[in-house]
């Protein structure tokens, strides 16, 4: 059902994301979203059908009488999505989808989950520039207009993620959720001082990194030819040297991203759809990274 080759073959994205969350979420009983805008108000006395979790236990100890909490509504979760759409994210392995197809999946799917909250939800498609951009905002138009934009963006270009970065922060009103889906391959200083900007400034971000079995492990023998896609450039490598380099690259990640307080979760393009979705949705309920 969540096959990703599967999925890539329906042109109707918003079909696809409400069948991916329709079926991740399914016997969650918690809002992914809940408490994210919920500020203490104030007490008040018991009352029979009141739910039991918002029972103040340590005031009951101290006053043998019991207190609910009340909590107020500040303001809705303003996600922001940002897709690589470089021409590296166009790499498939054998009999798999590209990368780009992977994330255009994950970030149709993460936009209907979070539009399906009441949430406003923004786009930003970047290669060596800004492909797109879409502010964050409410209502089924809204998504309508995002998952096309989405379903008609094509990669190709140089990956330059910080200027796309940059201009998100810049247009963000208020502290939100970040979520960038990229295959990382810019390292820039730019890159890292984005992330930590916005992760210093109240962002909460998440990192998916989409990679392809192929890229990790290089199933082939002896010396090989190694060709970027993005500039042309090749590169003579063997597997040992090669997996060590890669190993290097994925520690790096993880590691800024720990360092920064930003969740890093690691998805192969031949995982199923909602893999990836489960384990965002665990983050968001009970504080775990999958």
């Amino acid at each position: 059902m969540f096959d990703p080759a599967a999925l890539s073959a329906i042109a109707d994205l918003e079909l696809v994301s409400r069948r991916v969350v329709d079926g991740t979420i399914s016997g969650l009983h918690r809002s992914p979203f809940h408490g994210y805008s919920a500020e203490f108000s104030q007490y008040r006395h018991y009352r029979p059908g009141d739910d039991l979790k918002y029972i103040d236990w340590k005031l009951f100890a101290r006053t043998d009488r019991l207190y609910t909490k009340q909590f107020r509504e500040t303001t809705n979760v303003l996600c922001s999505i940002g897709v690589d759409a470089s021409a590296s994210m166009n790499y498939a392995s054998r009999g798999g989808v590209t990368k780009f197809e992977y994330a255009r999946l994950l970030a149709a799917s993460i936009a209907y989950l979070v539009s399906r909250q009441g949430d406003a939800i923004g786009l930003v498609t970047f290669s060596d520039g800004l492909k797109s951009y879409l502010p964050s905002r409410g209502g089924q138009a809204h998504l309508r207009s995002l998952l096309l934009t989405l379903g008609r963006t094509e990669p190709s270009g140089a990956t330059r993620a910080a200027a796309a970065l940059v201009r998100v922060l810049d247009l963000l009103k208020r502290r939100g959720l970040l979520v960038l889906i990229s295959d990382l391959y810019d390292e820039s200083p730019e890159v890292e001082l984005a992330l930590k900007r916005a992760s210093h400034t109240g962002h909460e971000v998440i990192l998916f990194h989409v990679l392809t079995r192929d890229e990790v492990e290089l199933p082939f023998r002896g010396d090989v030819e190694i060709e970027d896609i993005e500039t042309g450039g090749i590169v003579l490598s063997n597997g040992a040297g090669y997996r060590a380099r890669v190993s290097e690259f994925l520690e790096r990640w993880r590691s800024r991203s720990t360092s920064y307080g930003i969740d890093y979760v690691r998805v192969f393009t031949d995982t199923p759809l909602d893999a990836p979705l489960r384990g965002y949705l665990r983050h968001r309920t009970l504080g775990v990274v999958a």
